[in-house]
């Protein structure tokens, strides 16, 4: 099982299609356009963070749990990203510690919980993508999305730059599975095709390396 790790706009489902394809395996998708919990968390972030954690632990399990059937199944979000940006929003106000716990403590008995080994529970690769803040706010206007677009609302830029930079120590101090990451700046593989070529021969070495 391969996952994709990144901030908002690093290219996590741009990429996923490029290995799924690349190596003739499902892909599974973290649910945006469907979900209809993410507008709302914009627009009242103290209301409705908890419950659009507990959607998305929810759709991210049943991922987990099907991917497993495929060794190099690919995600394009790793479960362990999500206490990440919960914390975040409990930290800026968005949400309550006590709900920060609360959440923590149900993905652990969850995980706990799932059928698999322990092995089959993390991936066997995470693949993290790095790219600039300036990067990050130009594909999130770039690809539209109402709710998501600091020019509506001014705070969102703060919540955006505390994001990039906790991703940083979060991606040195994974620890689950082996990793590598992709300087989605250097290698543009959501505009470029020579890019995407790079970006595929480096996962293939990595996979390679592991002997997945």
């Amino acid at each position: 099982m391969i996952v994709l790790s990144g901030t908002i706009g690093a290219g996590k489902t741009s990429l996923t299609q490029l290995l799924a394809r690349h190596l003739n395996k499902p892909a599974f998708y973290e649910s945006v356009e469907d979900n209809e919990i993410l507008p709302l968390f914009y627009k009242n972030p103290k209301k409705y963070g908890f419950l659009l954690q507990i959607y998305f632990l929810n759709k991210r399990l049943d991922s987990i749990k099907a991917a497993s059937k495929d060794d190099e199944a690919v995600l394009d979000r790793s479960i362990f990203e999500d206490s990440l940006l919960f914390k975040l929003n409990a930290d800026l106000g968005r949400a309550t510690q006590t709900e920060s716990d609360i959440y923590n403590s149900l993905l652990q008995n969850m995980m706990e919980e799932l059928p698999d080994t322990s092995e089959k529970k993390n991936p066997d690769l995470l693949i993290h993508i790095n790219i600039s803040f300036d990067t990050m706010l130009s594909r999130i206007k770039k690809r539209g999305r109402s709710y998501e677009q600091v020019d509506k609302d001014p705070s969102l830029y703060n919540y955006y730059k505390e994001l990039d930079a906790r991703y940083v120590d979060w991606y040195k101090n994974y620890d689950k599975s082996p990793k590598m990451a992709i300087n989605g700046d250097e290698l543009d593989f959501v505009e470029d095709a020579d890019a995407q070529q790079k970006v595929l021969s480096l996962v293939d070495q990595k996979m390679a390396e592991l002997n997945l």
